[in-house]
């Protein structure tokens, strides 16, 4: 009777060292993690309710028409991010800009508000509308394209 105790009490022991383990892991991947997190903004909830000044945080919406600027340096963009409830955020990026990056088209933006109250941007992705139709397909009808794709699929 005592060897069966010990059996489930020994078992009872791992099942706790276990659990103790993967909360622990837990507690440190959170920990790791901390400092990593992005918070998503449109910009009426970044204009209700702003972030800390140089938090990590990513802005997303629709570049607005006719504010895409380039500033002296010839390397720095400004322009303005709008959403729906039509709020805006002015947003200034320093680099290479994607290739779908154009006015009227969405935009994420990784970055940190400055002091000045803009959004500096680290990193931007173009999102394309989900109607996207390749280069070599555009201007054509629906017929044509597929006949198109047919052909470029079977290598005839």
């Amino acid at each position: 009777m005592t060897a069966a105790l010990k059996a489930k009490h020994q078992r009872l022991i791992l099942v706790v060292i276990a659990l103790f383990v993967i909360i622990g892991a837990g507690l440190l991947a959170a920990y790791g993690l901390r400092n990593e997190a992005n918070y998503f903004y449109l910009p009426g909830q970044m204009a209700a309710n702003p972030p800390e000044v140089g938090q990590p945080v990513r802005l997303g919406g629709m570049v607005q028409e006719g504010s895409l600027s380039m500033l002296d340096d010839g390397l720095t963009v400004s322009f303005v991010v709008t959403d729906k409830e039509q709020a805006t955020v002015d947003v200034r990026y320093s680099g290479i800009l994607p290739d779908l990056f154009v006015e009227g088209s969405g935009v994420v933006a990784d970055g940190r508000i400055a002091p000045d109250g803009v959004f500096v941007a680290d990193q931007l992705l173009a999102k394309h509308d989900e109607n996207y139709v390749p280069r070599e397909l555009q201007g054509m009808d629906q017929h044509s394209a597929d006949q198109t794709l047919e052909t470029l699929e079977t290598g005839a």
